[in-house]
């Protein structure tokens, strides 16, 4: 049996989670096309270094440039926006994303220690210039002061302005479900930036084979939850994507980045305290409730991709190049 879907079946259905994009689409001449753009995910609205969350990530492929994870995986903590972009603007992101937090967190790098940035990528460049450096710092920036609890606006928009996906029109989609037990209810909501797959490999819908020189393709699984869990279990809750991208038709493909990123935003971890010892409360591996949570990322990485590309405009790129939208 599927799961209820949230309010607005999108990530900010979990609570105080924000969301903000910034697009870039603009034709400088008869070869080269900026096309892309660049997403900020917030797990709260408070300051992400002083009142980190607990977060866990798989790595299904990793033929990607994201940045963050090493550390993320060494403590199971999150302390800055995931940011997510084109393969070729991770450094900028990652540069605008550290000017974000530095004017907002005055003891980074001073009288405290540095801070772990996440960034994401795509690989946009059959629609998108990617030599041309049309992503700056100051779009991160923007994207993440742009950010807010209302829906997500999905398909060719922010960082999924110039992806494919099953040869069509891909880019950004969420999606949500609740989960319940007793008096218990939990929500899990997903954004993705979808970029892979061949349309003959779709499960959802029985497209025509075509020819797109494109590249293996990639994508980033963004998985937020208001339900009580620690970085070990989030990274349980994220090698899960991989079952819910199983159901589109990928293959996770050897020149496709495909990594997934959880978080929990029932607690939060305090950037410097006084005392030794600390506490929380987190749900049983072995309670019901568990495989609820396992199903909701399947129901909701699944659904995120394939309302990526129900959302997706007909796009032209760079070169004349043109990406219909799905025909659904």
């Amino acid at each position: 049996m599927k799961l209820q879907k949230g309010i607005n079946n999108c990530i900010t259905d979990v609570h105080d989670v924000h969301v903000g994009h910034v697009t870039r689409y603009e034709k400088l001449n008869e070869e080269q096309t900026i096309c892309t753009g660049v997403t900020a995910i917030l797990p709260h609205s408070g300051n992400l270094f002083r009142k980190k969350t607990h977060a866990g990530s798989a790595v299904l492929n990793g033929f990607g440039k994201t940045t963050g994870l090493v550390q993320l995986e060494e403590l199971g903590l999150l302390e800055s926006p995931i940011m997510l972009t084109n393969t070729f603007s991770v450094g900028s992101v990652w540069q605008g994303t550290l000017q974000y937090m530095l004017e907002t967190t005055k003891e980074i790098g001073d009288t405290t220690s540095s801070i772990n940035l996440v960034v994401g990528e795509c690989n946009d460049s059959y629609l998108h210039t990617a030599r041309y450096p049309a992503i700056q710092p100051e779009h991160a920036i923007q994207a993440i002061r742009n950010a807010t609890i209302h829906p997500v606006k999905e398909g060719a928009v922010g960082a999924g302005k110039g992806m494919v996906c099953f040869g069509y029109k891909g880019g950004i989609g969420t999606a949500s479900r609740i989960v319940t037990h007793l008096n218990e209810k939990y929500t899990v909501g997903c954004l993705v930036v979808s970029n892979f797959g061949k349309r003959e490999d779709a499960l959802f819908a029985a497209w025509d084979k075509i020819y797109l020189d494109t590249p293996d393709g990639s994508i980033m699984m963004v998985i937020a939850t208001d339900a009580p869990m620690y970085h070990r279990q989030l990274k349980r809750l994220a090698k899960r994507c991989a079952a819910g991208l199983g159901r589109t038709g990928s293959h996770l493909d050897n020149g496709s980045g495909d990594i997934a990123i959880a978080f929990s935003t029932a607690h939060t971890y305090e950037h410097k305290r006084s005392t030794m010892n600390d506490a929380m409360t987190y749900l049983r591996d072995d309670h019901p409730i568990m495989n609820q949570l396992f199903q909701a990322v399947v129901e909701v990485i699944e659904e995120g991709v394939i309302r990526s590309l129900k959302k997706a405009d007909t796009t032209r790129g760079r070169k004349g190049r043109v990406i219909e939208k799905a025909p659904f």
